[in-house]
C-alpha cells in the first residue's frame, strides 16, 4: 500500500508545481501527464505480474 500512497503523493505535488495558464501549456503538460501516467502504468503492471506471478496483459510473460 505504500508503493500507491507515494505514487498519489508524486502524482498531487507534480499537479501542483506545472499548472499552466495558456492552452499550448495546458496541452503540454497533459501530453506529459499522459506519457507518465503510461509509464507508471507500466510499472505498476509489471510489479503486479511479479507478485502474482501471472501474466495479466496477454503479453505471454509474467513480469
Amino acid at each position: 500500500m505504500g508503493i500507491f500512497w507515494d505514487l498519489l503523493q508524486q502524482d498531487e505535488l507534480e499537479k501542483q508545481k506545472n499548472q499552466a495558464d495558456s492552452v499550448e501549456d495546458r496541452v503540454k503538460h497533459l501530453e506529459e501527464e499522459l506519457a507518465n501516467t503510461k509509464v507508471l502504468l507500466k510499472k505498476t503492471l509489471i510489479a503486479l505480474e511479479t507478485h502474482l506471478v501471472k501474466d495479466i496483459d496477454g503479453d505471454g510473460k509474467a513480469g
